[in-house]
């Protein structure tokens, strides 16, 4: 299970902090990730850490999310400053762990002008 939090309403230009933390998974994490879709839109990648600690970021994104994660507690995060009103959308966290895939809920941020 993924339990995803720290969304909100937030100004542009302002910062939030995404938290994703695991449970019950038995194989071997190959990488974690962030997506978000936004309303009308289809899901698209926000950013994705791989088991080494290489991240690959949206150009979207870039500059101004940064994604971690702690491998003891099977956790990742997602700092995101300087947000725009296009970075409203619900975000996901997602695992693999071959041969798992696995979705976390989803948290809503909300990004006023």
């Amino acid at each position: 299970q993924l339990q995803a939090s720290g969304g909100g309403l937030v100004q542009a230009g302002g910062s939030l902090r995404l938290s994703c933390e695991a449970s019950g998974i038995i194989f071997t994490i190959n990488s974690m990730a962030w997506y978000r879709q936004a309303p009308g839109k289809q899901r698209e990648l926000v950013a994705r850490i791989s088991s080494g600690g290489s991240v690959q970021y949206a150009d979207s994104v870039k500059g101004r999310f940064t994604m971690s994660r702690d491998n003891a507690k099977i956790a990742a995060y997602l700092q995101m400053n300087s947000l725009k009103p296009d970075d409203t959308a619900v975000y996901y966290c997602n695992v693999i762990a071959l041969p798992t895939i696995s979705w976390g809920q989803g948290t809503l941020v909300t990004v006023s002008s």
